[in-house]
């Protein structure tokens, strides 16, 4: 994924969320409505979220150092993650708990043009943020399905503002049916109805959030696009014959690392093997330009040894000998 598609998806998210969440809490004062207190700390939740993809995507340019060999890719996972847990404690359980006291204690709104005025303003605002995050997006999802896009994108920013702003409209329309309906009715406890619902909303998004970032947290592999380009370039025919087996991870959203052994013919010097591997691994890095870390392991093809399948035991995660009874 391109890195400034992300930030101008993620800066137009932060600058409409301030100015909602301001608006919204003006209106809190005004109103009493809970709903929008409980959409104020949604905002003001989100425009901590937009922040610390920013910190993240700054964080992940730093260079490598000894300590950490592969650099820093990783950060804008990690804080992708952190996204999650705040939308899920800050913005769910407050708007849960919000709309609970409501329930429990209604009272009539107060002045209900400034709830009704705000939320028009904020899905207008909102509407732009989802447009350029959707925008953004088109350019990198081809011709996957939103879904496909949001579960497999290895770089965290895009789908994350895409699920923040479709949960802000949706939010922002139950805020207007709960503020609407308790207008209409005169009954307060339809304006934490409203609000109840936006809480489970903002939980199911961050769920779903966790378990994506969790899954590139753990380490992804890459597209199978970008698989079949690796072993497409990697075999010349002449000296590198076949891939024995292979092994790809994403470091980070935009650095691929790839280790594989590959056949060679047994007849070559090692002066010859040497350059294969060197040009193989230009023809991966011209083919998938992310693959920036490389490792190739010569070995010389055997059909009785691939018959006997992957050896379970030399497998990441693979089962290990049980401790010995004592």
């Amino acid at each position: 994924m391109s890195a400034s598609g992300g930030t101008k998806a993620i800066v137009a998210a932060l600058g409409a969320n301030l100015a909602i969440a301001v608006s919204k809490f003006v209106a809190f004062v005004f109103s009493g409505s809970s709903s929008m207190l409980a959409e104020s700390v949604h905002s003001l939740a989100d425009s901590g979220n937009q922040a610390l993809l920013l910190v993240g995507g700054k964080k992940a340019k730093r260079e490598a150092t000894p300590q950490h060999p592969f650099g820093y890719g990783r950060e804008r996972y990690i804080y992708a993650f952190l996204v999650s847990i705040v939308l899920f404690s800050v913005g769910g359980m407050f708007a849960l708990y919000e709309g609970y006291e409501k329930i429990k204690h209604p009272h009539e709104l107060e002045h209900w043009y400034w709830p009704v005025g705000v939320l028009v303003f904020a899905i207008i605002a909102e509407g732009f943020s989802f447009r350029t995050a959707i925008k953004e997006s088109n350019t990198l999802r081809g011709k996957q399905s939103w879904t496909e896009f949001v579960r497999r994108a290895k770089a965290p920013e895009l789908p994350v503002v895409l699920l923040e702003d479709f949960g802000a409209l949706i939010g922002l329309i139950l805020a207007l049916g709960g503020v609407g309906l308790a207008l209409l009715t005169g009954e307060g406890v339809w304006d934490g109805i409203g609000t109840l619902c936006i809480g489970v909303l903002l939980i199911l998004i961050a769920l779903v959030l966790a378990a994506e970032t969790k899954s590139l947290l753990l380490g992804e592999s890459a597209g199978a696009e970008d698989v079949r380009k690796i072993e497409a370039a990697t075999v010349d025919g002449d000296t590198v014959t076949r891939i024995i087996h292979m092994r790809t991870l994403h470091l980070g959203p935009e650095e691929l690392l790839v280790a594989a052994k590959i056949a060679v013919r047994h007849d070559e010097t090692a002066g010859e093997v040497a350059a294969a591997i060197d040009a193989a691994e230009s023809r991966i890095r011209e083919a998938v330009p992310i693959a920036r870390v490389i490792y190739l392991e010569p070995d010389i093809y055997s059909e009785s040894e691939a018959a006997k399948g992957p050896d379970p035991e030399a497998t990441p995660g693979g089962p290990t000998t049980p401790p010995a009874a004592h």
